[in-house]
């Protein structure tokens, strides 16, 4: 595997164990409004939070999920396409998802940075910042469009996914 390959790997495999650890914090938020109940305590913004990380979650989720072919394709449309054109309604696709990838990406990021400077606050009992939970979106979605580039380039190639 190549320097590049392995880089990518690597930044892949960040977003899936961020994920695993929103889907972690989402639990553990969870049980502790479950347990307050019990005990007499309220967690402060519990539904908020977890709504931040489900988001977060679903996100960062995106890129892994593609590299492992978890997300839904159109299958029956590109099995009764030829062989030889195949590959370029596929990379037409790729391509196409690439571009919509980026620009969601560039949008979300500029959305971060105006939150950040505008000191923007989640409307909950809890003051959190809003640049946390959009940047965890953001960084999912810069994951996501950077394996929807690698996909592309693999079906410009003729690489199988």
């Amino acid at each position: 595997m190549s320097l590049l390959g392995r880089v990518l790997e690597g930044l892949f495999r960040l977003a899936e164990g961020l994920a695993a650890l929103m889907g972690l914090f989402i639990l553990l938020v969870i049980l502790a409004q479950v347990l307050g109940r019990y005990l007499g305590f309220v967690v402060p913004s519990a539904l908020e939070m977890a709504g931040f990380a489900t988001a977060g979650l679903i996100f960062l989720g995106l890129a892994p999920t593609l590299r492992a072919g978890g997300h839904i394709r159109v299958g029956l449309l590109l099995e009764r396409l030829s062989p030889r054109s195949r590959p370029w309604v596929e990379g037409l696709a790729l391509g196409l998802g690439f571009l919509g990838a980026l620009y969601a990406t560039l949008q979300a990021w500029l959305k971060v940075g105006e939150s950040y400077r505008y000191g923007d606050l989640a409307p909950g009992l809890l003051a959190l910042p809003l640049w946390l939970p959009q940047g965890f979106l953001a960084l999912g979605l810069s994951f996501f469009a950077l394996a929807l580039l690698e996909a592309w380039l693999k079906a410009l190639k003729g690489v199988e996914r």
